[in-house]
């Protein structure tokens, strides 16, 4: 019987939450006042754009992310829409490229231009006419390019090809209508094959978004769900609602049995919306209370107990949407893992917080900054649309790196093994990602092994599942704190290789007993 301690043993033990100084933030700031539950707020590392209020329709304003302090009030507007703006979000591979929706019932691309803007922009690069209804929700599909999904009052979700010439769109690709009632929460998984989605119905959904097929659909009778979430590659789902006393309550879900949660707990009795947020590199889930300046942290586990929780970063000040820096634009050098930017309406306000792991050496810190995804995307729009699933591209944040690539789609995310296995014509899947692979020959540091895969990779290419510790970059410990964490970093890489061991054993008996169905 193994011997299990009482505490846990985790990295992000101590990660605070600190706020800017008042020159860092961004004031004078007209934030909407429209009460639809949504984040309002969508920044990447070159801009920040915020929902406004704006006379005679919908406006945003687009800043540039280093252009703090006080806003003219007479900041051109991004302002092309008849009704208020619900919902902007940054194209993840152009950072100049931003999509919004709005009550009119339409959905705009607009091309950002990279000198500061001079008067408003009124004219889209892109106009998507399909709902009937006003839209409410918009997401970039996460690894192939060009792909937007839209989700309107009309109770359904169209999905767009934007990697055409037209201007003007008017028939999606593809439309889901398997819900019966307004979508309030869209996720993807960590490679874009499967859509999960909350319904006011009360019900979850996980959704193959290319054949239109609900997989999974379930709902529990004292869980009233707000917001769902793809909890990255645990094979989990993240929701936040209110219970049946209506109490603002979390639970955990496993992706193929939605009809009890394997976790429910309620947190507080106040009114306003959860935002649930998870980092798929440091496997940490924020929740943001909507109406309140709290902001709940934990750490996620593919065991039980699934969630533990950290710590809570309290502030006086409620925040009404936020909005999330990707990991290219964190500060490294600071140990920061995450920034919010809260918006404040009370006070016009925009103010950054940072999520830092405290750390007294300078260097750059490998364990907590594991390889995450690169603005490049991993497939173009047709070859998504043609069923290739492939994980995100790859980068280091160590400063100076440029190794980019792909995982497999067995290590990444154990997907079903059919589409991680199929090398049929239609699918193309594996022979597709050698072939791009080739194209971008590189090597990914480990400090302990070198681990070559040779299923589907090049052998001119080596793969890493360490968090990029390189023993030539970096000289043999000499303290006892330092002999401590290379040890932990090597139970991390033993527990990796082990998974990694298992996924391969079970893709050898899947193709095992598909060449025993074509035998016979």
């Amino acid at each position: 019987m193994s011997w299990h301690p009482q505490y846990r043993s985790s990295k992000f033990r101590h990660v605070y939450g600190k706020a800017a100084s008042k020159d860092k933030c961004y004031d004078c700031v007209p934030i909407t006042c429209n009460v639809h539950d949504n984040h309002f707020c969508a920044v990447n590392p070159s801009f920040i754009a915020v929902v406004t209020e704006c006379a005679g329709g919908g406006a945003f304003l687009v800043i540039p992310i280093k252009q703090t302090g006080k806003l003219d009030p007479h900041y051109p507007k991004v302002c092309g829409h008849k009704g208020n703006v619900l919902d902007i979000k940054w194209n993840p591979f152009n950072d100049f490229v931003i999509a919004s929706c709005s009550e009119d019932a339409t959905v705009k691309i607009w091309d950002i231009p990279k000198q500061l803007l001079k008067r408003n922009i009124t004219t889209p690069k892109k106009e998507l006419l399909g709902h009937a209804r006003r839209v409410g929700l918009i997401e970039w599909h996460p690894t192939a390019d060009n792909i937007l999904f839209s989700s309107g009052y009309d109770y359904k979700i169209m999905i767009w090809n934007l990697d055409v010439s037209d201007t003007v769109l008017s028939k999606p690709v593809k439309i889901l209508d398997a819900h019966k009632d307004v979508v309030l929460s869209m996720s993807f998984n960590t490679d874009g094959s499967l859509l999960a989605t909350a319904c006011r119905d009360r019900k979850i959904r996980v959704i193959d978004p290319r054949a239109g097929t609900v997989l999974q659909e379930g709902s529990y009778k004292s869980h009233k769900v707000n917001k769902v979430l793809f909890l990255g590659n645990m094979k989990k789902l993240f929701s936040t609602g209110t219970s049946c006393w209506n109490n603002r309550q979390i639970a955990l879900w496993d992706q193929n049995d939605l009809s009890v949660p394997l976790l429910e707990e309620d947190l507080d009795g106040s009114s306003g919306l959860l935002f649930p947020i998870y980092d798929s590199d440091t496997h940490m889930l924020y929740v943001v209370g909507k109406g309140d300046g709290n902001i709940r942290y934990y750490e996620i586990s593919p065991e039980k107990p699934y969630l533990s929780y950290l710590m809570e970063y309290r502030s006086q000040l409620p925040q009404k949407g936020i909005g999330m820096m990707p990991k290219r634009g964190l500060d490294v050098a600071a140990c920061e893992i995450f920034r919010f930017y809260k918006l404040i309406p009370a006070k016009s306000l925009i103010e950054p917080i940072s999520m830092i792991v405290p750390r007294r050496s300078e260097s750059y810190q490998e364990d907590i900054y594991p390889l995450t995804a690169a603005a490049q995307p991993a497939l173009t729009a047709q070859e998504w649309l043609n069923g290739i699933n492939k994980g995100p591209l790859l980068v280091s944040l160590r400063p100076g790196s440029e190794a980019v690539n792909s995982l497999p789609q067995g290590i990444l995310e154990p997907e079903p093994l059919k589409k991680a296995t199929d090398l049929s014509p239609q699918q193309g899947g594996g022979g597709k990602i050698s072939m791009e692979d080739k194209q971008k020959p590189v090597v990914i540091e480990d400090g302990r092994k070198r681990l070559k895969v040779e299923e589907k990779v090049p052998k001119n290419e080596e793969m890493c599942l360490s968090n990029g510790f390189d023993i030539s970059e970096c000289p043999p410990p000499k303290t006892e704190n330092e002999l401590l964490q290379m040890y932990y970093r090597q139970q991390e890489e033993i527990r990796r290789l082990r998974e990694l061991v298992i996924q391969r054993d079970v893709q050898i008996k899947q193709l095992k007993l598909e060449l025993r169905n074509l035998c016979t």
